[in-house]
């Protein structure tokens, strides 16, 4: 592999992992077009960033890093992500993971779905969690747990039940782990700061990077919890149709 290919390669995997985004628009245009053109660059991008336990994604024109699951380079340990969410216990930790599971869902009926929302306010996220956790706590709707996945997720349901609507008007709120809604907006704030989300006046926009992650390594990743929710949305679908 000529030197120049090593050079750009490694340009390239050295601003994925950093978090930026190389895209044919913009400063990294150049880059992009070696890894989008170039076959030899594009092969050792992705070979080093496996190496990292990073993903590339492309959507709309734009190349996207992500951490792998269980990803012990790039990706964030419960302890980090507590401290970075400003959490006490691992419970508060998956209560967050939940939320956005249910943020996701706001926006995507599945991955291969178009967008059927634009944004989400707070509001319209905590409705989102609360009636999928109706569906954990409420028998009669034939929502099928095994012995774990009903204590781990009747927890979270009732650690969410147990909090307050709001402690203040949604116009004054804070991000904080007091209120249903204080929760939602910690959670949509540390989003925004990982570029998923953009915030415009106390409306959540998907960004780029969002959907790429979504339509991608989530859709790898999506695993048990989206087969329960999905399962708890149609049999209370069906449950009010009786």
């Amino acid at each position: 592999m000529e030197s120049r290919n090593i050079e750009k390669a490694l340009e390239i995997s050295a601003k994925l992992a950093a978090g930026e985004t190389v895209s044919e628009q913009g400063t990294n245009a150049a880059l992009y077009q070696e890894y989008s053109t170039n076959p030899e660059v594009y092969d050792m991008v992705l070979l080093s960033l496996k190496k990292m336990e990073l993903s590339v994604y492309e959507y709309n024109n734009s190349l996207f890093a992500a951490p792998k699951a269980h990803g012990s380079l790039f990706g964030y340990s419960n302890e980090a992500l507590r401290r970075e969410l400003g959490l006490r216990t691992n419970g508060e930790l998956y209560l967050a993971y939940f939320i956005i599971y249910n943020i996701i869902m706001e926006f995507y009926t599945d991955t291969i779905s178009a967008t059927y929302a634009e944004f989400v306010r707070v509001e319209d996220i905590v409705r989102k969690v609360d009636d999928t956790t109706a569906g954990i706590v409420d028998k009669k709707n034939g929502f099928v747990l095994s012995e774990i996945e009903e204590n781990s997720f009747r927890s979270l349901a009732l650690s969410w039940d147990s909090l307050p609507a709001a402690t203040v008007e949604l116009s004054e709120l804070r991000a904080a782990k007091n209120s249903k809604s204080g929760f939602v907006k910690l959670v949509c704030n540390f989003l925004v700061s990982q570029q998923l989300l953009s915030d415009n006046q106390e409306r959540y926009y998907p960004t780029d990077r969002f959907r790429a992650v979504v339509e991608n390594y989530f859709d790898e990743s999506r695993g048990r919890i989206m087969e329960l929710l999905d399962q708890s949305g149609e049999e209370r679908d069906e449950h009010a149709a009786d």
